[in-house]
């Protein structure tokens, strides 16, 4: 792949600085040479789009090879997590293949035959095509047909136990240096085959990670996720699907031009993830990106859009304009419907949500006359290596940081200390960590205080309303086959969404809603993932140290000492964001996760009803339910989240004061050590690396 020569030379230039540094270390000590500067958490980025909305080939462009996916491969079935990274070790092109234990597949096989053999009324279409398709590119046509009993018998049956027995230990991978022959090998465990049935696996696959040659640049630290998120019944996939939803710093969403701004499949993503991509979430961005913008009738959009006006040469220049007319119309419509939803509250600036309009085959393809940069992979090209160039930088800053804090260690034992006044300014720095330590604690009883006044007006509110959200939610007038959809959400604990998303019903979301709507507002400034808010628990990490006040002397041990805490403040600072980001999730995401755990046993119950009458008595149980638990479910609720919160103060104040004294009594311990050689022209030079990192 080629890039430009500026985009190069500035990961050659990280490179050569990591380089240097490792120079300098050289000989002073072993550790640092085992730093791992991929140990960060790399960004996800994820995908979403149904198949045929051309994923396979936006992605394809954006790595610059044509052909790299097969069109199809993203989104062509229901069910496999996929994910894009960089192979960094070599050529080749490398997946890894996440498979279910042989257990988790029997129990999924019991419930697919389950649904087969649901004879009732309440027998869900797409569930029952699903377990059709699942069950047939396994085992062959006509498995469905079978008893799972009959199935056992065969040896097919046989051999797909021995293949998930085999795999048990570790991810089933491979390696091939053509690309062609590796579409073809990764290709039955992604894809499913119109043509033929079985021996496609991707209904035993949890995910498939990608590894890809050469587009370090791009993807050194970023992973692309698709994420599928149809409607599957299976529950471990479900919460595989929504846990890495919730990791995506940003998220892609595909859909062809010519219905954008009318698809229900984006748009219902979009609306019922709101939590999971916002206070739940760790979402910065949204890329809305409008696919297959050369596919125009150009004679037709020219009548429709009334263009006669405009004064065309030949055919190519009367196909261009109509491109990119349309591009400007559909990132206009688009714009206009995402002002009206619920998530402009929360991406309210133009660089949080941006439309592209893009045309994959344009890129490669010249002769659509088409400018490189109005397909517009250019732009997703230049996001990606824009973030990719800052994770780097602040790795590689790390780096730098780690070892001029060990040399300064180094230098302050080569000084003249004396006992008394390094016993004093470790007396300081104590005092100083318990002051600020007693500071912290201030501000975590302050928004504990805070979010539960927050909470106790949401149990309040839910407490006096659930049972008619409930009701609304269940009793929809939906014709002949809502007992099906009613029946669907039972069996998978709350939750039912179609295959093309357009009808989403959660209960459980529903019944947590005013928990949710009230602690947003506290809960987006306590946790920001955008910007300062003045409340938020990042900036009382940032402000927190125990240097409260610079040497008089700056070539003494103690001004020594005292920038290396600095270093370890640093350092420790961004472990505990990192903390704050997971653990702020699971405080978010507990409130629905308590009233799902609560309602568990009327859901089971509900869904074993049959017969005649059944939808009329699976509501009743549900609302009745509701009625009964309504006090107890959403104060447990409740105090799940200041549980959480409780855990997060305490993990946060005891990692500070554990690892700040242990680096005071390390600063203490190497001031009576002794090496001959002088670093101090090694910490410049040092110095004078940040600064180029900064530059």
């Amino acid at each position: 792949m080629l890039f430009n020569q500026k985009h190069g030379s500035s990961l050659f230039h990280t490179d050569m600085i990591m380089d240097n540094v490792k120079q300098i270390m050289k000989g002073f000590t072993k550790n640092l040479d085992q730093i791992d500067k991929g140990s960060r958490k790399k960004a996800t980025i994820g995908i979403f789009g149904t198949s045929g909305e051309g994923k396979s080939s936006l992605l394809s462009a954006i790595l610059g090879k044509k052909y790299l996916l097969p069109s199809g491969c993203f989104g062509a079935c229901t069910a496999v997590v996929t994910q894009v990274e960089a192979n960094l070790t070599d050529s080749n092109y490398i997946a890894e293949i996440e498979l279910f234990s042989k257990e988790e597949w029997e129990n999924e096989l019991k419930d697919l035959f389950r649904v087969l053999s649901d004879e009732s009324e309440d027998r869900n279409d797409d569930f029952a095509e699903i377990a059709v398709e699942k069950i047939t590119v396994l085992y062959g046509a006509d498995a469905d047909k079978k008893t799972l009993e009959e199935l056992k018998n065969d040896d097919k049956f046989t051999e797909i136990e021995s293949f998930l027995c085999t795999n048990k230990e570790k991810p089933n991978s491979f390696s091939k240096s053509d690309v062609s022959e590796f579409i073809n090998d990764v290709a039955s465990y992604i894809q499913h085959s119109e043509s033929s049935s079985g021996g496609w696996y991707w209904p035993l696959v949890k995910s498939v990670t990608i590894k890809i040659p050469d587009c370090r640049e791009l993807l050194e630290h970023i992973v692309l996720v698709d994420l599928p998120g149809s409607g599957d019944c299976n529950k471990i996939r479900d919460d595989l699907w929504k846990s890495k939803l919730r990791e995506c710093s940003s998220v892609w969403i595909i859909s062809a031009i010519d219905r954008a701004s009318t698809d229900s499949g984006p748009w219902g993503i979009l609306k019922h993830c709101t939590e999971e991509l916002g206070p739940g979430g760790e979402c910065k961005s949204i890329n809305f990106i409008c696919t297959k913008t050369d596919d125009i009738d150009a004679g037709a959009y020219v009548r429709s859009a009334r263009l006669f006006g405009d004064k065309i040469s030949d055919d190519k220049d009367q196909k261009k304009v109509c491109i990119l007319h349309r591009n400007e119309h559909a990132k206009m419509k688009v714009k206009e419907k995402f002002e009206k939803s619920k998530l402009k509250k929360i991406f309210s600036t133009d660089n949080q949500f941006q439309v592209f309009t893009v045309s994959s085959k344009a890129f490669f393809d010249h002769d659509l006359n088409l400018e490189s940069s109005e397909t517009e992979i250019p732009k997703l090209q230049d996001e990606l290596r824009t973030l990719n160039k800052t994770i780097n930088r602040g790795l590689v800053r790390d780096y730098v940081n780690e070892a001029k804090g060990t040399l300064l260690l180094i230098q302050s034992g080569q000084l003249d200390t004396d006992k008394k006044t390094m016993e004093m300014k470790v007396m300081e720095l104590e005092k100083n960590l318990m002051k600020a330590l007693n500071e912290l604690d201030k501000y975590f009883d302050s928004i504990y205080s805070d979010l539960e006044q927050c909470l106790s007006k949401g149990v309040d509110e839910s407490e006096k309303s659930c049972v008619a959200s409930t009701k609304k939610l269940i009793t929809n007038k939906d014709g002949r086959g809502f007992h099906k959809i009613l029946g669907a959400l039972c069996k998978n604990y709350g939750c039912y969404w179609s295959k093309n998303w357009d009808k989403i019903l959660d209960l459980n979301k529903t019944l947590a809603e005013h928990l949710h709507e009230g602690i947003n507002k506290d809960f987006n400034k306590i946790f920001s993932v955008t910007g300062k808010t003045g409340k938020s628990v990042q900036e009382q990490i940032d402000k927190f140290s125990i240097i409260q006040s610079d040497s008089a002397n700056p070539s003494s041990p103690i001004d020594n000492i005292q920038n290396f805490i600095k270093i370890e403040e640093t350092k420790l600072k961004a472990l505990l964001s990192r903390d704050i980001v997971d653990m702020k999730k699971l405080i978010y995401s507990s409130m629905q996760t308590a009233i799902e755990k609560k309602m568990a046993s009327c859901y089971e119950e509900a869904a074993a009803v049959t017969g005649t009458g059944s939808m009329k008595r699976r509501q009743d149980l549900l609302i009745t339910t509701v009625d009964e638990i309504k006090h107890d479910m959403f104060n447990k609720a409740k105090m799940k989240v200041l549980k959480k919160l409780n855990n997060l103060k305490l993990h946060i104040m005891d990692a500070l004061e554990k690892k700040l004294k242990k680096a005071i009594e390390r600063s203490q311990s190497q001031t009576s050590k002794i090496i001959r050689e002088d670093v101090s022209g090694y910490i410049e030079q040092l110095e004078r690396l940040s600064d180029q990192l900064s530059d």
